[in-house]
This record gives C-alpha cells, sequence and structure tokens, in this order.
C-alpha cells in the first residue's frame, strides 16, 4: 500500500461510516487490504488494480459507499481512525 496522506484517510472514515458498526473491523481490513493488492499490481504491472486503483486506501475506498465526512474530528471519526489502525497494524508490516 502507498504511503498513507490525509485523504485517504477522510475517504475511508467515510466509507467505515456507512455501515453498520459490527462490520466496521472487517471493512477496515478490507480497505487496506484491496490499497495493498493494488499497490502490488501496479509495482509488478505497471497498471492501475482494475477494481482498487494504484494503490492507495483513497482510491480503493472511493468505490465504497460513502458517509458524509463530519464536520470535525469528532468522536465517530476518531472511532473509524482506531479501526484503520489497527488494520494497519494487523495487514501491514514496515
Amino acid at each position: 500500500m502507498r504511503p498513507l496522506m490525509p485523504a485517504d484517510l477522510d475517504m475511508a472514515v467515510r466509507v467505515l461510516l456507512a455501515v453498520p458498526e459490527a462490520r466496521r473491523p472487517a471493512l477496515a481490513r478490507r480497505l487496506i487490504a484491496e490499497a495493498r493488492e493494488a499497490d502490488d499490481h501496479r509495482r509488478r504491472t505497471g497498471w492501475m488494480h482494475p477494481r482498487h486503483g494504484g494503490g492507495t486506501l483513497l482510491q480503493a475506498a472511493e468505490l465504497h459507499p460513502k458517509s458524509p465526512l463530519p464536520e470535525h474530528c469528532d468522536r465517530a471519526y476518531r472511532d473509524m481512525l482506531e479501526h484503520l489502525i489497527a488494520a494497519c497494524t494487523d495487514l501491514l508490516v514496515d
């Protein structure tokens, strides 16, 4: 997966907010896995992955349903970031 930027996190938070709470941890892991798969594909072939984009979390998240982004970093936003951090910890190796 390509390096995380603020826009990646914002888009992924929007995706997580669009699903019921019980589905969020699995979806966070799925988004990270899709971005990682796309980045591996891009490096191997030189082309963007046909479903998940070029390897950014933002591109992987773009095709999922989304909720609006909260106006500020509220509790819900912070909770979604926790899911994403846990997914990164579970799935990514430095």
